[in-house]
């Protein structure tokens, strides 16, 4: 009998942990995540978000960043809200040598040419992004329709990209109506209303638990073997062409809403706007204005 017992608890153990390890493509938060990669200490400028709709948001904010690696895919939450206005959240991925530091004028044709839109856009030193994923939403006949877009940074320019398909809010799955031939899943959970409030100052997006989330097979992103990745999120006009004052990693407080794509130099700011996450592990929190922070929780 004891030998069974041993058995049937080892049994609900291994349950337990597989079940653990699962994370469902809703935009709220699971707690497999673990602690937050990194937290907001800036206020938005492009409107505080206080409807309180899963499919509808009235500003944009980036709180926060959960993510983690795990069986060959790359599991992000991005706490916060994207504007129903077709505002676009702009996500780059530096995963191997090589990549574009600044961003060319050559590069796949995505979004109605939107990538090229970004042409001159500089990064931190350290940060050369290799791939590039856009989505954005709002309302059509049907109702609220998230639509999304991928392509590669090759260092020479060129190379692939295609729109990856669209999807509803809180919808897990697949995204539909596109090629997305690495099953790419993106969703969207507009019902914040906390985090960080409106203007340039100081500001916590700490506690957030809905926003905006992905699964990207690590196939997408040149299936990386080891070590880590680093991830760019940003947010931007509809047309690719104002970036506002909401970046992970955060801006130092006091900034303001970016503007032209064209003439942003992250390298010029204070603080590295990017964060990483490692494979089979989620880094400690990080903030490049931690003590700022600290003074908003």
């Amino acid at each position: 009998m004891r030998k069974v017992t041993t058995l049937l608890a080892s049994g609900l153990m291994m349950a337990f942990a597989g079940a653990a390890l699962a994370v469902t493509i809703d935009g709220s938060l699971d707690f497999t995540y673990g602690p937050a990669v990194h937290v907001q200490t800036t206020q938005t400028q492009f409107g505080d978000a206080n409807i309180n709709l899963q499919d509808y948001a009235n500003g944009s904010e980036l709180d926060g960043l959960h993510a983690r690696v795990e069986s060959g895919v790359l599991y992000l939450l991005i706490t916060g809200n994207l504007e129903s206005n077709f505002n676009k959240l702009e996500l780059f991925f530096d995963t191997q040598a090589g990549g574009q530091n600044v961003l060319r004028s050559d590069n796949p044709d995505v979004d109605f040419n939107g990538l090229n839109r970004l042409a001159g856009l500089k990064f931190d030193t350290a940060f050369s992004p290799d791939y590039y994923i856009t989505f954005g939403g709002g309302y059509d006949g049907s109702g609220y329709r998230l639509f999304a877009n991928y392509a590669e940074l090759l260092t020479g320019g060129a190379g692939a990209g295609y729109f990856l398909g669209s999807n509803t809010a809180v919808t897990p799955g697949p995204l539909n109506g596109g090629a997305n031939p690495n099953l790419i899943q993106i969703t969207i959970n507009n019902s914040n209303s906390l985090g960080v409030s409106p203007g340039c100052d100081a500001s916590s997006g700490d506690g957030v638990q809905t926003g905006m989330e992905l699964a990207i097979p690590l196939t997408a992103l040149g299936s990386p073997s080891g070590g880590c990745i680093k991830i760019f999120a940003g947010v931007n006009g509809g047309g690719h062409d104002f970036f506002s004052n909401q970046i992970i990693g955060s801006l130092p407080p006091g900034t303001c809403n970016l503007g032209n794509p064209t003439f942003v130099d992250f390298s010029a700011i204070s603080g590295d706007q990017y964060v990483t996450v490692c494979n089979g592990a989620t880094p400690a929190k990080k903030s490049s204005w931690g003590a700022v922070k600290s003074l908003y929780r």
